[in-house]
């Protein structure tokens, strides 16, 4: 959608923290990282090819780097890089697997870069996945071919990297040593976990990899290693601020002479510099720093927010903050009134008491929330069939119960979450209803046939055929028509989108494009929402959903200035009342993880009821009911995850001294740039 072109202004990677052991790069989001990345890469190659010398990059596969290889191939397509004097080395790749095979890495680095530019074929190396297993010389013959291959070259330029949720690099495992080479592995159980979804199952990934060793990767002259996501955060903040240890094999490059870390601000949520800044000296205290720090202060020492002292505020480093705004007590006061104001079960506000809608409902008096506006148009953006009753099902019953005209939008037809005896049980029914009432036509007989056939010989990994993905999209949209329906929304307000970028029958999708925003567009314009509420849960390990919300993003941006998205009059307040009828953006999270309470602008408390309606609701998508074909990185069912966590709210919000719910379902404010 935007183009990064201006790389002048990125800024230098440097370490802004005493406990940080190794320098980072922290930018807003993961494209103007990848861009950093990108523009390190091209003026090294410019630079060499300026000389006459031939730059070695070692290359990286996964959704982290995707990023640089587009801006790459912008760079290339737009401002003429030449990549004729670069030669590639790639970390790795599973064993045994062949090259033009669903999930190989030289089809990867294809796909997404060496068929985009001018890199010679002979100049391009992915680790051999197709030596003979048989043979047990040929894999550690291969393995030092591959080394000296490297040297011969020159030694790796530039050495990308990802992290793996148990910190490795490349393949290389937690007890992996700083010393090691190039080889054969057994892969963890939770990197195989993690690499499930692109086989379609665990049981189908393979078990071994060839990989780069550490010491192959910390003899690169520099290294970036990139990170986005919540989700990386935790074992970013390990690698980077942890000690050096073989259980962390990304905690290595603390000792490079020329590592660096490059994330997003969500990877980097949990270094100190993010996490509580406070600790490391002075700090500019704005009023979101302000709540982190008091949320903390009471997580810290186990205590309500009211009953923090000055004493408490002194002996965890934050006495500048009394300083400027204390005394201790009415920071408490602040905090506490902007959690409590939070709080409220109107998420689209109250009818003015007195009007009809009021009567019904039994408002007798005004509050901060009564609104003009009643009832509301809402629209919910699901990315997949169900992350709207899953992340926010409580709320959404809670529209409905209270007279809001609620629209849901599935954003992608989920096809490839459908496992196959699912759909061959639902190829069946069919069959059976079409003979019992006589629909034997030849057109309906032959696909019948070919899903029949297709099914029952398809091999582990193979793409689904159109007719296959066809009925698996069927079986999606019956179920989130069967939980809109037990919600109370009509059929006409469902929306099935299809958005292009999905439609690819594998897991990993096409890059976002102008039909995907277009077809976002076409839709808001139709219903215009007072309310619009999307998935903010990022830690998607597929991308999906950062996929979808970039759309409606974008959507937004291009038609923030129409006058049904600016309304007339007002803007919404904390508890999503408004004055008359702009159109506000709430992000929802809970498939994957949750807003913590600093983040919380709309907290909508769920009782023991309702909570057991939400589930009601989840259980309408069988096809996900018991086991997710691609359940990530969690095992638990997603209803357990959800409601586990809307608990976890509840009880922190409990814990800080606010009134006590069974749940809290949280939703975080975002607005189109001016």
């Amino acid at each position: 959608m935007t183009t990064i072109s201006k790389l002048s202004a990125f800024p230098k990677a440097t370490s802004t923290s005493s406990v940080e052991r190794v320098p980072v790069s922290v930018h807003t989001d993961p494209a103007v990282a990848s861009a950093y990345v990108a523009s390190q890469i091209a003026d090294l190659i410019r630079e060499k090819a300026s000389r006459g010398e031939t730059t070695v990059l070692g290359l990286a596969t996964g959704s982290t780097p995707v990023g640089v290889y587009s801006e790459l191939i912008r760079l290339h397509s737009e401002e003429e890089l030449s990549f004729k004097n670069v030669v590639t080395f790639n970390l790795d790749e599973y064993f045994p697997m062949p090259p033009k095979a669903l999930q190989s890495y030289v089809r990867f680095m294809k796909e997404h870069l060496f068929d985009h530019i001018d890199l010679p074929e002979d100049q391009w190396h992915v680790p051999d996945g197709t030596l003979p297993p048989e043979n047990p010389e040929a894999v550690p013959a291969y393995c030092e071919r591959y080394e000296q291959t490297i040297a011969d070259a020159g030694g790796i330029d530039i050495q990308l990297l990802g992290i793996g949720r148990t910190g490795h690099v490349g393949f290389n495992e937690p007890g992996s040593s700083r010393d090691s080479r190039t080889r054969m592995i057994w892969l963890d159980r939770l990197t195989r976990l993690d690499a499930a979804s692109d086989f379609f199952g665990i049981g189908h990934v393979p078990q071994r990899a060839i990989t780069m060793g550490v010491g192959t990767i910390l003899s690169a002259r520099k290294i970036f290693l990139m990170a986005w996501g919540e989700g990386k955060a935790p074992i970013v903040a390990k690698a980077v601020e942890g000690p050096v240890t073989n259980a962390v094999s990304a905690s290595f490059l603390q000792d490079h002479r020329d590592a660096t870390f490059v994330l997003d601000e969500a990877a980097a949520a949990d270094l100190t510099r993010s996490a509580s800044p406070w600790v490391l000296g002075e700090v500019h205290w704005d009023w979101k720093l302000i709540k982190r720090a008091v949320i903390w202060l009471a997580q810290q020492t186990g205590k309500p927010i009211l009953k923090l002292t000055d004493e408490d505020y002194n002996a965890h480093h934050l006495q500048s903050l009394l300083a400027v705004h204390g005394p201790g007590y009415q920071i408490n006061l602040d905090v506490f009134r902007a959690m409590q104001r939070s709080i409220t079960g109107w998420p689209g506000g109250k009818p003015a008491p007195g009007s009809e809608h009021a009567a019904a409902l039994r408002v007798r008096e005004p509050s901060s929330s009564t609104t003009e506006t009643y009832p509301k148009r809402v629209l919910i953006f699901s990315p997949h069939p169900d992350d709207d009753v899953i992340s926010m099902g409580g709320t959404l019953i809670r529209l409905v119960d209270q007279g809001h005209e609620v629209h849901v939008a599935y954003q992608v037809s989920g096809s490839i979450a459908v496992f196959d005896e699912d759909a061959a049980r639902f190829a069946d029914f069919a069959a059976e209803f079409n003979r019992l009432f006589g629909i034997d036509d030849a057109e309906t007989a032959e696909v019948e046939k070919h899903i029949d056939q297709f099914l029952k010989h398809k091999r582990p990994g193979q793409i689904d055929s159109e007719q296959v993905q066809t009925l698996k999209a069927v079986i999606r949209r019956g179920e989130a028509r069967a939980a809109g329906r037990y919600c109370g929304i009509p059929d006409d307000q469902l929306h099935f989108l299809d958005m292009p970028f999905y439609e690819t029958g594998t897991v990993r999708k096409k890059p976002i494009g102008e039909a995907d925003v277009e077809v976002v567009m076409k839709l808001l314009q139709e219903v215009k929402p007072h309310q619009i509420y999307a998935a903010g849960d990022l830690s998607d390990p597929h991308g999906t959903h950062r996929t979808c919300l970039a759309a409606i993003f974008e959507a937004c941006r291009r038609l923030k200035d129409e006058a049904w998205f600016k309304g007339e009059g007002g803007s919404e307040s904390s508890e999503g009342s408004e004055g008359s009828g702009g159109a506000v953006v709430w992000l929802y999270r809970g498939a994957w993880q949750e807003w913590s309470p600093e983040q919380i602008e709309m907290a909508v408390p769920l009782s023991p009821e309702e909570l057991q309606r939400k589930r009601v609701a989840i259980f309408k998508h069988e096809s996900q009911k018991d086991r997710a074909l691609f359940p990530g990185a969690d095992e638990r069912e997603f209803w357990q995850r959800a409601e586990d966590r809307n608990r976890a709210t509840a009880s922190l919000y409990d814990q800080l001294g606010l009134a006590e719910y069974e749940a809290i379902e949280g939703f975080v404010r975002w607005e189109p740039e001016a």
